[in-house]
């Protein structure tokens, strides 16, 4: 069973969510080195309940189309599975098939109710 396994925060000012995130809670963040402004959020210690996440800088105005929440992202087997199932039960996709270079492929998509998610595919030769 697809769990959830990731979330995302999408921020105006990076530096200042991670400020109000490790005041609050005392999360610790790392920057990837990846393609974009993304940093890794550690919530916990490692083999107690909870998940980590990541926090991106938003890359558009708030006006009803960028991103304001909390993105969960579900693993799946296959991204491309999940988006036909997504699109055959009501939702759509709003960000297609995208790689993370060497870890995973990554589909945003909107359930019926305008809520935004993503499904994501852990593999190393993506790219």
């Amino acid at each position: 069973m697809p769990r959830v396994v990731h979330f995302e925060i999408h921020a105006d000012d990076p530096e200042r969510a991670i400020s109000f995130y490790n005041s609050v809670f005392d999360w610790q963040f790392q920057k990837w080195e990846g393609q974009w402004d993304y940093w890794m959020i550690i919530t916990g210690t490692e083999g107690t309940p909870g998940i980590n996440g990541g926090l991106i800088k938003r890359t558009a105005e708030i006006t009803g189309d960028a991103v304001i929440a909390y993105v969960c992202t579900i693993d799946v087997l296959s991204v491309d599975e999940y988006a036909d199932k997504i699109v055959a039960n009501g939702g759509t996709i709003v960000v297609p098939k995208m790689p993370i270079p060497g870890v995973a492929w990554l589909v945003y998509a909107k359930d019926t109710e305008g809520n935004i998610f993503g499904v994501h595919q852990e593999d190393a030769s993506a790219g």
